[in-house]
């Protein structure tokens, strides 16, 4: 196994295809591009992650805890938990 799931035969392969295609001399300046290419990648990826993470972070701090189960309206009746507006009555045409 080599680069990519990529074996050694098939990297061979497209290097030399990549000699004939551009040359010589012009391979040395691609693999540079290549490479400053994949560096501004790897440093955005890496800048926008931690800009989000410090936004996550910066919102987690900024906002009050929420509570956990249990609130809520404490007018329900337990025997009205899964029903609708309209399958307990709480419709306002039929209060009028």
């Amino acid at each position: 196994m080599g680069f990519l799931d990529v074996g050694v035969g098939e990297i061979i392969l497209i290097l030399v295809v990549a000699l004939i295609i551009w040359g010589p001399g012009r391979i040395p300046e691609i693999a540079r591009t290549m490479g400053r290419v994949m560096y501004n990648l790897r440093k955005a990826t890496f800048d926008l992650t931690s800009q989000v993470t410090k936004e996550i972070d910066g919102e987690e701090k900024s906002s009050p805890p929420q509570p956990r189960g249990g609130g809520g309206d404490k007018n329900k009746k337990s025997s009205d938990v899964g029903k609708t507006r309209l399958q307990r009555g709480d419709d306002q045409s039929k209060a009028a």
